[in-house]
């Protein structure tokens, strides 16, 4: 059912205009809202100094795994990104607080003025076709300096000219990484907001100064996550300041911490999702469950980030190539920045190959930007489906265990009719095979089959909004108290090892929106109807929704039955470019979902608000069953 709201209702129910200028962030603003800011369309792809030499870098280095990218076809591929991360920072010069780079390992940083520059390191990648990308933190220290046990590559000289990360320089640094010495990314660390506080050993020896901490790792109700978004706003401004072209990149490197996971999308053009990855099956587990619920936290523009690649080490070595194969899958299928990690002037022909792998990386590149959302979850097995552009769906089965498993794949599992036939191809092997129906897969142990697939849409005329997550942000997601989520894998392969009292949930974000699941993992029903498409979130929510020329959005609403307040009021609402368009009766716990039907031809954005004055949010999970956008 659908109907209008009167002009007295809308002002009982909601007021929008009196709402918005009351900073209600329910309100409709009819625009979206997720970053856009910058140069990542599409997820960013090159490589990166750390998982190779951490601190110990020098141009030959860099430029020659550089030359790798471009002679081995990579660059032409897609990997296009030369990233320096930490090390490279010699001092800030005192009083004037200007940069100075270690010359010694850059020796072209030699150009004759008061001050050594990278502009000749950053041109010569530019004359080969890549892109050229820095490192800092957003406190006055960074990560290896709270953590590298010597000081060899560390900044030298008193406190204030070890100071070296953007905390009160800000504009300054920005200018100079990007006017001056023409720099296309930045890649902005958080170890300068925690790991200095007044009680740390490193502030107490008098080395350095106290800052904060602002941040907590373990435990989001101790970080000061305002203080953080802040930082990033005027980051943001000075990187729009300093290039007009708009030609750059922001990475949030918080690594999960300060609930970024729900906000990351609005800061940056990819945001971590987790602590570092290591070279071990199981720390692969944890940064990809980081990722793999939050599809609708991803968009063109913003990406999800569990990590730079760890192939060519460990557990993804050349020796372990199902590993390494499923690493590079699996991050394909999540959208996530395919970030080589390696030193490639000694990686072998297998592992090139794996990251020159054309088809999986035009999974990642796909220009709709649709995350995968998980078809089928387990603690051992998952099915992930992503939506191309061409109306093709991408499919992984990927075994987490120990054993192998005989996988049913359904049409359903990819929304396509189960009466027409569906053509498979394996891009690993190229092989094409048909089914119909369902088709029985074996997976070995740690390994992703990957596919492309073929076939007939079951939802004739347009498209679940849970098969374009790249579309539906959840601008307002309904978590007021962000919480740890404990579904994520705990390793002690962690960086605590197991010295400790274990690897213990510490991400935020349990609760977030999901596609085709209620919030916390549950299967979408209301009412005892079940809804294998839709949106799962809290109440009181907001989900922007980009509208590319359908004439009709239909969903089912209700509060969701695993809802534990059954007592509270829900009413859904639909505003069309800022303008209401529908809205549902008042809804509790186990009422009969209702149908709603809204034109919508003409629209850009759509906005759906799940509304309740009275409600726990968190206690009060509400589904959108169904919610598709139609051709007519």
């Amino acid at each position: 059912m659908r109907k209008l709201l009167t002009a007295g209702l809308i002002a009982t129910l909601l007021g929008a205009s009196v709402a918005a200028a009351q900073g209600d962030p329910l309100a409709p603003t009819g625009r979206w809202t997720a970053y856009t800011a910058g140069r990542a369309a599409t997820p960013p792809m090159g490589w990166s100094t750390w998982n190779a030499f951490a601190t110990d870098i020098d141009e030959d280095k860099i430029l020659g795994s550089a030359r790798q990218i471009v002679d081995s076809g990579l660059a032409a591929k897609g990997y296009r990104y030369i990233n320096i991360d930490d090390g490279w920072a010699l001092k800030r010069r005192m009083p004037d607080g200007r940069m100075i780079l270690r010359a010694d390992k850059f020796p072209s940083s030699r150009t004759g003025g008061d001050a050594p520059s990278f502009k000749p390191f950053t041109d010569k990648l530019h004359a080969m076709g890549l892109k050229a990308g820095i490192y800092s933190d957003l406190g006055r220290n960074t990560c290896s300096e709270a953590y590298s046990p010597t000081d060899d590559d560390l900044p030298k000289g008193t406190v204030l000219e070890r100071e070296v990360g953007l905390y009160g320089r800000i504009d300054q640094d920005i200018a100079l990484y990007f006017k001056d010495w023409g720099f296309d990314f930045i890649k902005v660390d958080s170890c300068g907001l925690r790991d200095y506080g007044p009680k740390s050993e490193r502030v107490r020896s008098g080395k350095f100064r106290a800052l904060g901490p602002l941040l907590d790792s373990s435990e989001v109700t101790r970080t000061d996550i305002a203080a953080i978004q802040d930082m990033f706003r005027q980051i943001n401004g000075a990187l729009a300041r300093e290039n007009p072209d708009g030609d750059y990149l922001l990475s949030l490197c918080v690594w999960g911490a300060a609930n970024v996971r729900a906000w990351g999308k609005d800061y940056g053009g990819i945001s971590r999702t987790s602590d570092d990855i290591s070279p071990a099956w199981g720390r692969l587990l944890v940064n990809y469950d980081t990722t793999v619920t939050r599809s609708l936290y991803a968009h063109p523009g913003s990406w999800n980030d569990p990590d730079m690649l760890h192939i060519g080490a460990g557990d993804f070595d050349a020796d372990h190539l199902t590993e390494a194969r499923s690493h590079f899958a699996l991050w394909a299928m999540l959208n996530a920045p395919l970030m080589i990690g390696t030193d490639l002037r000694k990686t072998p022909k297998a592992l090139l190959d794996v990251f020159g792998n054309a088809d999986i990386i035009a999974l990642d590149q796909d220009p709709a930007g649709n995350q995968a959302t998980l078809a089928h979850d387990s603690s051992d097995l998952q099915i992930l489906v992503k939506t191309l552009a061409s109306g093709d769906k991408a499919v992984a089965i990927f075994n987490r265990g120990s054993g192998d498993y005989d996988v049913d794949l359904n049409a359903t599992h990819l929304k396509f009719r189960d009466d027409t036939p569906i053509e498979l191809v394996d891009l690993w092997t190229k092989a094409a095979t048909t089914f119909t129906k369902r088709t029985k897969l074996r997976v070995k142990p740690r390994e992703t089959l990957v596919f492309r697939a073929h076939g007939t849409r079951a939802l004739q005329g347009g498209y679940y909004l849970s098969e374009q997550p790249g579309s539906v942000n959840p601008a307002v997601d309904g978590v007021v108290h962000p919480t740890p989520d404990p579904s994520i894998f705990r390793t002690a392969a962690g960086w605590g090892g197991t010295g400790g009292a274990g690897d213990r949930p510490s991400y935020a974000g349990w609760g977030g929106a999901r596609a085709d699941s209620a919030p916390y993992g549950q299967l979408l029903q209301v009412a005892g109807k079940r809804y294998t498409a839709g949106i799962g979130i809290l109440a009181n929510s907001r989900l922007e929704v980009r509208n590319r020329g359908a004439a009709r959005l239909t969903a089912q609403v209700g509060v969701d039955d695993s809802a534990s307040d059954k007592t509270s009021d829900v009413t859904f609402l639909v505003y069309g470019d800022g303008k209401l368009l529908a809205t549902s009766k008042p809804a509790k716990w186990g009422a009969a979902p209702q149908a709603l039907s809204v034109p919508v031809a003409g629209v850009k954005l759509i906005e759906l608000v799940a509304r309740s004055p009275r409600g726990d949010n968190q206690r009060l999970p509400v589904t959108w069953g169904e919610a598709a956008l139609l051709e007519r």
